[in-house]
């Protein structure tokens, strides 16, 4: 909201009064529509007016349109006609009010809405007149100005105003003039207006001048730059021109048209400037051709910056260098004078520099594939962002290579186009190579050393291979002839090979764009991987030594311990290997691992018996060895466990694996008693007796019926019991015993009598 200005003191006010007024537009508006059109807007003997109108809203003495000295406000205008949806006077700065002034029965204007396609205008303000043309140009100059500059209203609301034209009589509907230049946008202040954050983003924003501040020239929010409205018109035809401005949709936030003070001009058209910050310039060397041909019997007189090219009197002229270029066209018969100016800038052309580009052949057919954007930064200057990017041409004006990153040529000459952001344009040839220099394929084999030694491994190709195919120069690797002509996917320089033990890639030999050839390459995977490689792990016996060995069949041998023979002889305990290598110059590592070894002693055995499941246990005393346990002397186990053990006399023994001796040995029993026996005189089971108890010294067995009774007492030493009591035989039947051994140790169980 515009605040205004507050007089605070009255003589200070009549002091700064002259130079505060100088400051802003003055406008008088008790003027008439003619002295508006012949007095102020047109400046030309090339027209005949006539017909004059103005209209607009009514103020008690003031009217909405009138013209205006600028003064020393620095407004574009020295001075002018206004046209405005207020009273014209309101529009004289500073600009320290809202303008949103009405009037009684201030209606809007149909042409306009018809002209802009809106509708529901008001406030509409006119001024109008025929003219008769002499020459075929007109042309005037304006700004649009409005309140509606502020906030986020550019991005909904404009007020409208249009330079209608059109022959008089004619049914055509109006041509508007006030347009966005090179577009068939009307001026608005919704189509010109800057970036408005956070609502819309800028339109035509070099055709917006500013925002202004209170001490603006004129009472507005903003404006535009200058712009010039033209036509071209039939010499010798009445036309009918109306300018209108209006209010659309309301009365409020109020618009004005400044027209520039005589530049209403009839002339010659001359066509548009051609101007480097308009991006239409001439390019170098261009011959351009400006034509001011008016019918009729007419002179004409061609100037370059104002000074006259003598010996040019013809209605053409041909322009080759920049300049300020006018004419004068005096039209046979009339007093007028029709002029025309155009400005001529011309752009330089892109400089481009010619190549060869040099590529091999993938199969001696003749032609192959070239790359044609390796070149890019060499015709042109890669640093150079006006310049376009480079586009090739089998012959200048014909097709563009569709893909010229795999172009597929015989050696030829082809061309390279490039424009500036002018459109000027350069042509640079480029010639097309083809190297067929063959050369033999290069090997390389090397050894899988590593992990499980699959046939895969790691080539360092720039440092293993680079070398001996092209010294000094620069290879890429790929993996297919293909690849290679076309520099597609390279490979990396630590290349681990993708097939065992066999593979083939492709060196190409660079020199800038260019190649210099195409090499086979042969990878090669040797490794060695012999049977019986797995660690070993070997006893040494206490004052012995111990032979390490492996085949006798590899190149060499280096053992740890500095020997170089397939075998080694150690007397110390310790960690030892071999590396082996073979023909090939592979490698192979067997590791030994050689432990102190003893045998063991104080063997003993602790015997579970007279059970269902008997048991022995071996104990002994450990002397760091790795022992196997034996209670037969011939099968050995690991466990010194035995378990489900039949009566018997057994061999116990515990035995070094890694051979170190003595084995010691010890007899030992395991005692059970029989389940039943027969004492029925056939030599079998005849009397019932534990095999063995004479070991176990100084024991006794008391044996008992079912009821208790002791039947009989026998010893170790005793032959059994024959199943008699006191002579007579004892029914068949369970019978039940006690062993006391010489430890008062018990042990009591049944047995059967059978008959």
């Amino acid at each position: 909201m515009k605040l205004r200005l507050q007089i605070l003191v009255f003589s200070a006010t009549l002091f700064f009064s002259g130079s505060m007024f100088a400051q802003y537009i003055q406008v008088t508006d008790n003027v008439t529509a003619q002295d508006l059109v012949q007095n102020t807007l047109i400046n030309s003997s090339c027209a005949l007016v006539s017909n004059f109108s103005a209209t607009g809203g009514s103020f008690t003495g003031q009217q909405s349109y009138g013209s205006f000295v600028a003064g020393t406000s620095g407004f574009p205008f020295a001075k002018g006609v206004v046209l405005s949806t207020s009273r014209a006077v309101s529009t004289e700065g500073p600009n320290d009010n809202l303008l949103s002034e009405n009037a009684n029965d201030w209606f809007g204007d149909t042409d306009l809405e018809q002209a802009l396609s809106i509708s529901n205008t008001s406030n509409a303000t006119i001024l109008e007149f025929d003219f008769i043309p002499l020459a075929s140009k007109i042309s005037f100059d304006y700004l649009f100005a409005s309140e509606e500059y502020h906030d986020t209203a550019p991005c909904r609301y404009s007020d409208g105003f249009g330079f209608l034209l059109k022959v008089v009589g004619s049914s055509a509907p109006y041509q508007n003039l006030a347009l966005v230049p090179n577009t068939n946008t009307p001026v608005k202040v919704t189509s010109v207006h800057p970036d408005i954050p956070g609502a819309c983003s800028a339109i035509n924003e070099t055709y917006f001048d500013s925002y202004n501040g209170i001490n603006a020239p004129i009472n507005f929010n903003g404006q535009t730059v200058v712009m010039t409205a033209k036509a071209t018109v039939i010499p010798g035809t009445k036309y009918h021109i109306k300018l209108v401005i209006a209010d659309e949709t309301n009365p409020q936030y109020d618009s004005a048209i400044f027209l520039g003070g005589g530049t209403f001009q009839v002339g010659t058209d001359l066509g548009e400037n051609k101007l480097i910050a308009t991006k239409n310039p001439l390019c170098q060397g261009q011959i351009y051709v400006l034509d001011a041909t008016e019918s009729g019997t007419n002179t004409y007189k061609w100037f370059k910056n104002g000074t006259e090219i003598f010996g040019e009197t013809n209605p053409t002229y041909q322009v080759s260098t920049a300049g300020i270029y006018s004419v004068e066209v005096s039209l046979g018969g009339t007093s007028c004078l029709a002029k025309g100016e155009v400005t001529i800038e011309y752009s330089p052309l892109p400089a481009l520099s010619n190549q060869t580009l040099v590529q091999c052949d993938d199969n001696n057919d003749g032609s192959t594939i070239f790359n044609l954007t390796k070149l890019d930064n060499l015709i042109k200057n890669p640093n150079d962002t006006t310049l376009s990017a480079v586009t090739y041409y089998e012959t200048i004006g014909g097709t563009a290579i569709a893909n010229p990153s795999s172009h597929t040529s015989i050696p030829k000459i082809i061309f390279a186009e490039v424009s500036n952001s002018n459109n000027c344009k350069s042509v640079a040839q480029v010639t097309l190579q083809i190297n067929n220099t063959v050369y033999l394929p290069y090997s390389l084999e090397k050894c899988d050393e590593v992990g499980d030694k699959d046939g895969i491994t790691i080539f360092n190709l720039n440092t293993e291979i680079t070398p001996n195919i092209a010294p000094g120069l620069v290879v890429e690797y790929y993996a297919t002839r293909t690849n290679a002509i076309t520099q597609n996917s390279p490979l990396l320089n630590n290349y681990p090979n993708i097939i065992p033990n066999n593979e083939t890639i492709f060196a190409r030999i660079v020199n800038g764009p260019d190649c210099n050839g195409i090499i086979e390459v042969n990878l090669k995977v040797n490794f060695l991987k012999p049977d019986n490689f797995e660690d070993k792990t070997i006893g040494l016996c206490p004052g012995s030594s111990v032979f390490l060995s492996v085949d006798p069949i590899f190149l060499n041998y280096a053992w740890n311990n500095g020997d170089a023979d397939f075998e080694t002889e150690l007397f110390t305990a310790g960690n030892y290997s071999v590396e082996v290598t073979d023909a090939n110059g592979c490698k192979a590592t067997k590791k030994f691992i050689v432990n102190p070894s003893a045998p063991a002693t104080n063997i003993d055995a602790v015997v579970d018996e007279f059970s269902d499941n008997n048991s022995i246990l071996i104990t002994y005393t450990d002397n760091g060895g790795d022992y196997e346990f034996s209670i037969d002397g011939q099968v050995y186990q690991d466990s010194p466990q035995f378990h489900n053990v039949l009566a018997g006399e057994y061999i116990i023994s515990v035995r070094d694996k890694n051979g170190c001796l003595p084995t010691p040995s010890k007899i030992f029993f395991v005692l059970d008693y029989p389940k039943f026996f027969t004492p029925n005189g056939d030599g079998i089971n005849d009397t019932w007796v534990i095999k063995n108890i004479k070991t176990k010294p100084n024991s006794t067995i008391n044996i008992y019926d079912r009821f208790g009774k002791l039947l009989k007492q026998i010893d170790s030493n005793s032959a059994g019991w024959n199943g008699t009591y006191n002579g007579e035989k004892l029914p068949a039947a369970d019978y039940w015993f006690v062993l006391t051994l010489f430890n008062n140790k018990t042990i009591k169980s049944h047995f059967a009598l059978k008959r």
